[in-house]
């Protein structure tokens, strides 16, 4: 099994990227963050290795954390590496744990291809999973992630903004604050 990878991005698609490692290239499906680097850049993964009857496919995440909670997200009936991917491209982990915390389906809903029972399913199954997580810091930052992506900034850059913030400030004080920062990035 692959778990991880470190190289060159040769080629990139709408949903995937064709890493070279050691002269052998992956096709490995990546969030919106990993497309985000050109051609030619080099990139460590974590990856998910899915074997079906109809092949095996490689999905990459940026780091360890972000790679157990997907593995998290797929033992939900219904939810597979493709959604959970798309789950975790749509929002940053603590926004989506968050989400499943205040049983808002909303978050799950606005992506492609989860409805509001797998959006129900994913919330009741990962609820006692996820735990107690910090009451509104975590929204507020989900209001500020969001708006800095309405704004065009990549989600790599605002995910790093956001984890800078002062989380106990107010929602306008955190935009601000992310706003410094990306203007100096």
């Amino acid at each position: 099994m692959i778990a991880y990878l470190k190289g060159s991005i040769l080629e990139k698609g709408l949903t995937y990227i064709i890493l070279e490692n050691q002269g052998i290239g992956y096709k490995v499906f990546v969030t919106p963050e990993i497309l985000e680097q050109g051609v030619g850049d080099s990139v460590a993964l974590y990856t998910y290795m899915k074997v079906s009857d109809d092949g095996q496919s490689l999905f990459g995440l940026p780091d360890f954390i972000t790679l157990r909670f997907f593995e998290l997200l797929i033992t939900v009936s219904g939810v597979g590496p493709k959604v959970a991917l798309a789950i975790l491209s749509s929002a940053q982990v603590d926004a989506v744990k968050q989400a499943i915390a205040n049983q808002d389906a909303g978050v799950f809903t606005r992506i492609s291809g989860v409805g509001l029972k797998t959006a129900e399913k994913i919330i009741v199954e990962l609820k006692s999973k996820v735990g107690a997580i910090g009451s509104q810091q975590s929204a507020v930052s989900t209001d500020v992630f969001d708006a800095l992506l309405a704004l065009g900034y990549g989600q790599r850059e605002v995910r790093e903004a956001v984890g800078k913030l002062d989380h106990a400030a107010p929602q306008q004080e955190q935009l601000k604050q992310a706003l410094k920062f990306l203007g100096k990035a």
